[in-house]
């Protein structure tokens, strides 16, 4: 056989190897900021779960070192988390790792992401310990006019954390929130003013 024929038969099948490869479901709703929490680093498959892990534990460490965000950074986190999340769904940490995400996104005003991750959460892990936080991120982005501006949805998703978890912290963060639904930062201060005199 030729070798220049064998060679272009190697290349081709590599090629569609390579494009055939994935194992993340993609999303009906993704924008160019969100679309990257299912996209995977290339030859990720074969790393495991503890080298996934240390990643995402590493540029945690390092977030929490910064004293701002940056972009990049945020990026780099975002895909850690993720790809631990992903490959590692049956981690005690990976619902962890999902809400990290989210908060990251937060900050980086990636609201569309950070729902996306906190539906999954939410979703993907009903007996998580810590899904009352889950369902708190998500109803204060629905709370905020600049985020998700749906206050009925976030009374619901506070009045499930009472009604679920009324024993956590969140319930009463929960209470407190849906007590100020609806009012302007001038009023909610006033109120607390009343309140602390």
């Amino acid at each position: 056989m030729n070798f220049k024929l064998l060679l272009k038969i190697i290349v081709i099948i590599l090629f569609l190897n390579s494009c055939s490869n994935s194992n993340i479901k993609s999303n009906d709703f993704q924008t160019p900021d969100t679309a990257n929490i299912n996209l995977v680093q290339k030859n990720i498959n074969y790393k495991s779960c503890s080298v996934l892990y240390n990643e995402a534990r590493k540029i945690d460490s390092i977030l929490l070192h910064q004293n701002d965000l940056n972009k990049n950074s945020a990026t780099t986190a975002i895909q850690a988390f993720i790809n631990f999340a992903n490959f590692c769904k049956d981690d005690s940490l990976a619902p962890v790792y999902l809400i990290k995400t989210a908060q990251v996104s937060i900050a980086i005003k990636n609201i569309p992401q950070a729902k996306i991750v906190l539906d999954r959460c939410i979703e993907d892990y009903p007996n998580f310990k810590d899904k009352s936080a889950a369902l708190f991120l998500l109803a204060q982005l629905f709370d905020e006019p600049t985020y998700l501006n749906n206050e009925a949805e976030a009374k619901r998703l506070y009045e499930k954390i009472i009604a679920e978890f009324p024993k956590s912290d969140w319930a009463l963060s929960a209470k407190g929130a849906i007590a100020f639904i609806g009012k302007s930062d001038k009023q909610i201060l006033e109120e607390l003013k009343k309140k602390s005199n």
